[in-house]
């Protein structure tokens, strides 16, 4: 199949090609490792597979070509940009939970009542810091809120210290609160069985 493609592909582009597939085939592989770290193992496996299938098709041009030193700048160069662009797509998807704990001393205690209002759900634990009571506040929120709780902490609490990380697995957040309706699907086979 390979040799079909490059077929098409004039020799002078093949660098350009190798290049570009390999932006493609990395930046495939950043997604798959975020999908791998959230526990989404349908869509890891799906991308595993087609940038394997880029990188072989890739790796075979290389070694059919091995006195083109032009096709192993492109392969090194689309594997930084790859890596590059794949961040930035990854970024941009905002997909999984975070944990966010918020250090601030206890004047800046009315933080917790100011992310409540904003439908954060906010445990509050009294510590010491190096310079005297402090109150650390956890909360988890989807990964996509994230600026909305930045903002909410600056108003009000702009000396604040907050560290972030992934969550791969959680109970339940906010918006997963099963409400007192149904969801469409258990509607619909109530209504097929004539519940």
């Amino acid at each position: 199949m390979s040799l079909l493609i490059f077929e098409l592909v004039p020799a002078a582009l093949v660098p350009l090609f190798i290049f570009f597939a390999r932006i493609l085939d990395v930046s495939i592989g950043t997604i798959r490792i975020m999908f791998v770290s959230k526990g989404f193992r349908g869509k890891a496996t799906i991308l595993g597979f087609i940038e394997v299938l880029i990188w072989i098709i890739i790796v075979a041009q290389i070694f059919q070509n091995l006195d083109n030193w032009l096709n192993y700048i492109a392969y090194a160069g689309g594997f930084a940009a790859g890596n590059f662009i794949g961040m930035y797509i990854e970024e941009k998807m905002k997909m999984g939970v975070q944990i966010y704990r918020i250090i601030v001393n206890q004047e800046n205690s009315h933080l917790a009542e100011e992310l409540m209002k904003h439908d954060f759900r906010v445990t509050v634990v009294d510590g010491k810091g190096k310079f005297g009571p402090v109150n650390v506040l956890f909360t988890v929120a989807k990964r996509k809120r994230w600026q909305e709780l930045a903002d909410v902490v600056n108003e009000f609490a702009p000396n604040a210290f907050f560290s972030v990380e992934d969550v791969k697995h959680v109970s339940l957040i906010g918006e997963d609160v099963p409400s007192g309706r149904p969801d469409v699907w258990t509607r619909m086979l109530k209504l097929k069985k004539g519940v």
